[in-house]
């Protein structure tokens, strides 16, 4: 279920932010941006706020500045959370395993296009998309922020290189279970790994930071460097 953490500062949402264009693209309207002749992709997973955050859309946009194809899908199909519909039916609707297949389509989709390489990063929501995703062989690197529930499995079946980004005031994602899951990931000397706690910010600080807060502003800000960092370390020519 969405912890109540999960859906603290719901975003205001602008199906005309950003400077990209909606596209269909592996069945599912997406937000796309950046050099559509690229041949390195990045895919966001979004919260459970959707595609449309104007947040979300602008560190595409910052990620696409850097050269990268990034596409943002709506993987709930027009029906993103809002507080008018009980959680655990909603959820049920939208379960990270139907994201993972929808996100799996994505990838194939851009790869068909001639893309090369491909990462994924999720929040929220979409970290548990994106560890689901990392365990298949279709993306070549991953990062979690602030991301749902993660399991011992799912990180001893990732095969990517991987980053998880963490806040330090999360009941959803608490730090003790993220530092869990980096030591398993340790053992697993075939894949490279990284976790980082923020301090001082909560669930979401990534992409529903208070514009009016410094402090809340520089977390996601650093965020944002490590995320594109993490990024540019694989998703790159030989």
């Amino acid at each position: 279920m969405l912890g109540p953490h999960c859906t603290e500062n719901p975003p205001s949402l602008s199906s005309t932010s950003g400077a990209g264009n909606i596209e269909e693209i592996g069945g599912l309207q997406t937000y796309v941006t950046g050099d559509q002749h690229s041949k390195l992709a990045i895919l966001l997973a979004a919260d459970a706020f959707g595609y449309e955050a104007p947040k979300l859309r602008s560190l595409a946009d910052k990620i696409a500045a850097l050269g990268f194809l990034v596409v943002v899908p709506d993987f709930f199909n027009g029906d993103p959370f809002s507080f008018e519909k009980p959680r655990e039916a909603w959820l049920a609707a939208h379960t990270p395993d139907k994201g993972c297949e929808d996100a799996k389509n994505v990838v194939a989709s851009l790869r068909s296009r001639g893309v090369a390489k491909v990462g994924a990063a999720g929040f929220c929501w979409g970290g548990m998309v994106v560890v689901r995703l990392a365990k298949f062989d279709c993306i070549d690197a991953a990062v979690l922020l602030h991301p749902g529930p993660i399991t011992q499995e799912q990180i001893n079946e990732v095969k990517c290189p991987i980053a998880m980004l963490g806040a330090e005031i999360d009941n959803y994602a608490p730090p003790e279970m993220l530092k869990q899951l980096g030591e398993i990931l340790e053992a697993k000397a075939e894949v490279d790994s990284f976790v980082k706690i923020f301090p001082g910010v909560g669930h979401g600080w990534s992409v529903r930071y208070d514009d009016n807060d410094e402090f809340a502003v520089k977390s996601a800000q650093e965020s944002h460097v490590d995320l594109i960092n993490w990024l540019t370390k694989y998703i790159k020519f030989e």
